[in-house]
């Protein structure tokens, strides 16, 4: 299986280095509960989302859909394009993403080195989620043309299979001890799958999906939002990844309180993404009234390098009208404070 418990000495291609991504215990409560962030910007292009591009491109070739010297056609926000663009790169195809001015400007200048030909589904300037209007272009760019597929990723179940490897991950880890995994619900990929594969593992924990508000997977009302790579924005479907059986509890965090958190998070040591700010913030606020020795993972897909310009920018901040010191100053006081009982 993809993503082994041990990476090798030495590989020969960067998707060998996929997978066995570290924990990090960020905070604990007096009780003895602890908060573990599951790393997964240590993966190549530093993102979960390359897991499941080299699956949806493995389970192509098996198929027959894609052959030598092909093409993929992905709609994406950033990190999965990232992703496919190394898979491509690694294995001969020309790949095109459809994109939005929505996705941070690192994760679009990344894919174009990686060798992506990028298509902008809106190119006025604007900086709006177009998720439907993305899916909609990559899908009639790809049919009826020659060894082309569009791997559509809200709807492809390799997606999900991706993440299966992260499942065991965290019970070897773990020892198999883990009461609450939380994350962000996008594609439903990374934490239906990781919750689907860890339940033939673990059958005994609670699963909690967390969207930005303004997301309408788990109901209205629906507005626009910050957050990048997660959510279902107003016009796009759920996707079919997105299993409400394995969702115990969904929940939402607004883009002021989810990059609140990472500002403060940073100030720690670590830069997070901007969807993992609202995972995390959560899991903070959650902590301190766990059941004692509760072990609760947060799945943090990306890093905060790819957010310097937006989330960590003072003035991008601002003019959206998402600067909020005294949030960021009452995250920083109950992370320093639970962080004392390391």
């Amino acid at each position: 299986m993809p993503g082994a418990l041990q990476r090798p000495a030495v590989v020969s291609r960067i998707s060998d280095l996929i997978g066995c991504t570290p924990l990090l215990e960020l905070a604990a409560s007096e009780t003895g509960s602890r908060l573990l962030l599951k790393l997964e910007m240590f993966n190549p292009t530093g993102t979960a989302k390359i897991r499941m591009a080299r699956q949806m491109i493995l389970d192509a070739e098996e198929r027959g859909e894609l052959r030598p010297g092909g093409r993929i056609i992905e709609s994406t926000s950033g990190n999965t394009g990232l992703g496919l663009a190394v898979i491509a790169a690694e294995r001969g195809y020309t790949f095109t993403a459809v994109v939005d001015n929505h996705a941070c400007a690192d994760k679009l200048r990344g894919m174009k080195a990686l060798g992506t030909e990028l298509v902008h589904v809106i190119d006025d300037g604007t900086d709006e989620l177009a998720t439907a209007a993305r899916e909609e272009l990559a899908e009639d760019m790809a049919r009826g043309q020659h060894n082309t597929i569009f791997t559509e990723q809200h709807n492809n179940p390799s997606n999900g299979v991706g993440y299966f490897p992260v499942a065991h991950e965290l019970h070897a880890a773990l020892d198999g001890r883990l009461d609450v995994l939380i994350g962000a619900v996008g594609t439903g990929g990374a934490l239906c799958g990781t919750t689907r594969e860890l339940r033939t593992l673990i059958p005994s924990f609670t699963t909690i999906g967390v969207e930005p508000k303004g997301s309408i997977a788990f109901g209205g009302p629906a507005h626009d939002y910050y957050q990048s790579g997660t959510g279902t924005p107003e016009g796009a479907e759920i996707g079919a990844l997105v299993d409400f059986d394995l969702i115990d509890e969904g929940v939402k965090v607004g883009d002021i309180e989810a990059f609140a958190t990472c500002r403060a998070v940073a100030r720690t040591g670590l830069l997070i993404g901007g969807s993992a700010g609202g995972v995390v913030h959560e899991a903070l606020t959650r902590l301190p009234s766990l059941p004692p020795g509760t072990t609760m993972v947060a799945l943090v897909n990306d890093g905060g390098e790819k957010y310097l310009d937006t989330v960590f920018n003072d003035e991008w901040m601002q003019a959206r009208g998402l600067l909020d010191p005294p949030a960021e100053r009452e995250i920083e006081e109950l992370l320093t404070k639970l962080r004392r009982n390391r």
